[in-house]
């Protein structure tokens, strides 16, 4: 079961509302959701993790389900959801990871088993510090960098005005995707909705 959900991103004010970030919201999103349908009493708020991380906990029936923000920032996310295998004694087939993808165009999301970093740095620290490319992941488009500028101040700018209204549509899409894959698997989810 898929049940360590990381959203890849910056920590920091300064970085919220950037194209990386898109990672962080997604879990912000199925975090605050989770909230607002459970009846228990206890907040669904991040906190820190034994290691460089912030998580939190929900139950999806007798199953806990973690989401993880890193706090090592992007190019060096692989140490943090090492940390977070360990510390939650789970293994990379019950890994998801949710990241930004310059590939895809603004609004669009893809879900893959497996596979290469696709030159996302953050992805590519995970590569190496699980020594695996076996692991699930959702990529959600930001569109591809703009002529004459340079690939990392692209992904460090925030979103603009006119983009938001998708932006904000995506990543409520992304945390129903996630929701099916907790839930119905990966294989179901990619059926689900990478045609879309």
């Amino acid at each position: 079961m898929v049940n360590l959900i990381v959203g890849l991103g910056n920590p920091g004010e300064r970085y919220r509302n950037t194209r990386h970030n898109l990672g962080y919201r997604v879990v912000d999103f199925l975090a605050d959701r989770f909230d607002r349908l459970t009846t228990r009493r206890d907040k669904k708020e991040f906190k820190p993790g034994k290691g460089e991380f912030l998580f939190c906990e929900t139950k999806v029936g007798r199953e806990r389900v973690y989401f993880i923000k890193p706090l090592t920032f992007m190019n060096s996310s692989g140490a943090a959801v090492a940390e977070a295998i360990d510390n939650f004694n789970l293994g990379i087939e019950n890994l998801l990871v949710v990241c930004d993808d310059v590939a895809l165009p603004l609004g669009k999301i893809r879900i893959r088993e497996k596979g290469s970093d696709g030159g996302h740095k953050g992805l590519r620290s995970i590569i190496y510090q699980l020594s695996s490319i076996d692991f699930a992941r959702l990529r959600l488009g930001i569109g591809d960098t703009p002529e004459n500028v340079d690939l990392e101040e692209f992904v460090l700018e925030d979103f603009k005005p006119d983009e938001k209204e998708k932006t904000d549509q995506m990543v409520e899409k992304a945390a129903l995707v996630v929701e099916n894959i907790v839930m119905n698997g990966i294989e179901d989810s990619m059926n689900r909705f990478n045609a879309d």
